[in-house]
């Protein structure tokens, strides 16, 4: 097994750069999680890792080798498409076998190598199949095999699940994991399905626009975001955002069209920071109807619905305050009309602040208790 470090990595196509400067350091034995909207350069990443894309600056290492000049079939890793990229005229076995007899693996291994992974993912009954006999899930299965049979240092995978229908894609997303989990490979893992990445990854990485904006684990970056980008693409329905200035010497988060009192925990940040403009960031499963009980201090609103969602366990609510679009998780036996007018209630110890000019989080300093700005940075460990 080995880790996977990057310093400085830059990823240039003529005169456009896609990736900027990138520091991350994946460990040993982790399963980290690449994720961030079409385009930000998540898969450019995977490939440069995997050598299929050149780097334009900077030093990948995989275990204790610097591999920036090493073809892929040197570099230890085996790679999972979004496509499930099987040969269509060899039976499922066929194409497990394929990549060590490329390697001139001797039989008896790739037998043993062959079963077991047949073993650890269910498809020991579908060995003499070909590709066209089998379902999107069991093709994805096999895709999965073939890394497995070659016992690499790392894998990677690129969007893996994209082809499957909804409930394949929980399904499969939890046997990847429990996977990892088993062998200890050290697994680097792309999406743009945030619920994926929260759900699979023991850290996150966030990426946009070529830049990584944050990393660390799925708590760490639903509690503590470091940019207002990364807390509106982390979590479902995502954040609320409220334009807003710091009045009444820090006591009070002045909206357009409605005021909220400063909680206590955020008293040390607010007060060092009158007039200030922010950007404050609520959550929907932290605005409540009225006649719950919020946890800690909460503040009171008045909404006019706009439509309401029913998901059964839950209602999403999108709701109108004055000039700010506010969307709230409701009890399911709770179905407001559109243009009703609701009671709402905010639990003010969960707001989140942000600089409205940086975007990024602002938060208690750890000896003076002045406001500190949270830096995104593009570096990771």
């Amino acid at each position: 097994m080995a880790g996977v470090t990057l310093r400085g990595v830059e990823k240039r196509f003529d005169k456009t750069v896609v990736i900027k400067n990138l520091d991350l350091e994946v460990h040993e034995h982790e399963f980290m999680v690449l994720v961030g909207p079409s385009g930000c350069g998540k898969t450019t990443v995977l490939r440069m890792i995997a050598g299929l894309e050149e780097i334009s600056g900077g030093t990948i290492t995989i275990g204790d080798r610097v591999v920036n000049d090493l073809p892929p079939k040197d570099r230890d890793i085996a790679m999972v498409f979004q496509s499930y990229a099987l040969y269509p005229h060899m039976t499922v076995r066929e194409n497990l076998e394929f990549g060590l007899k490329i390697r001139r693996t001797p039989r008896a291994q790739i037998d043993r190598l062959v079963d077991h992974a047949a073993q650890l993912l269910g498809i020991a009954p579908l060995l003499e199949r070909t590709p066209r006999e089998l379902s999107g899930g069991q093709r994805q299965r096999v895709a999965v095999g073939r890394a497995i049979v070659r016992q690499p240092a790392v894998f990677l995978f690129d969007e893996p699940l994209s082809n499957l229908d909804a409930k394949q894609r929980v399904q499969m997303r939890a046997e990847i994991a429990k996977l990892q989990q088993r062998l200890q490979t050290t697994t680097i893992y792309v999406t743009h399905d945030q619920v994926e990445a929260m759900t699979m990854g023991q850290r996150v990485a966030v990426f946009k626009d070529g830049e990584l904006k944050q990393v660390g684990t799925p708590m760490e970056l639903y509690d503590r975001p470091a940019t207002v980008f990364v807390a509106g693409f982390i979590g479902t329905p995502p954040m609320n955002f409220i334009a807003a200035s710091i009045t009444d010497g820090g006591a009070t988060l002045t909206a357009p069209t409605f005021t909220l009192p400063v909680p206590a925990t955020l008293r040390p940040v607010t007060d060092a920071a009158p007039g200030r403009r922010v950007v404050v960031g609520v959550r929907p499963e932290n605005i409540l109807d009225a006649n719950r009980e919020g946890r800690g201090e909460t503040a009171a609103v008045e909404a006019e619905v706009e439509i309401a969602e029913p998901l059964g366990s839950e209602v999403i609510v999108h709701a109108r305050a004055g000039d700010d679009m506010l969307v709230a998780k409701l009890d399911p036996h709770r179905h407001p009309a559109p243009g009703e007018t609701i009671s709402l209630v905010i639990e003010l110890e969960a707001l989140h602040l942000f600089d409205a000019e940086t975007q990024q989080r602002l938060d208690r300093a750890p000896q003076d208790r002045a406001p500190a700005v949270v830096p995104a940075g593009n570096s990771a460990v």
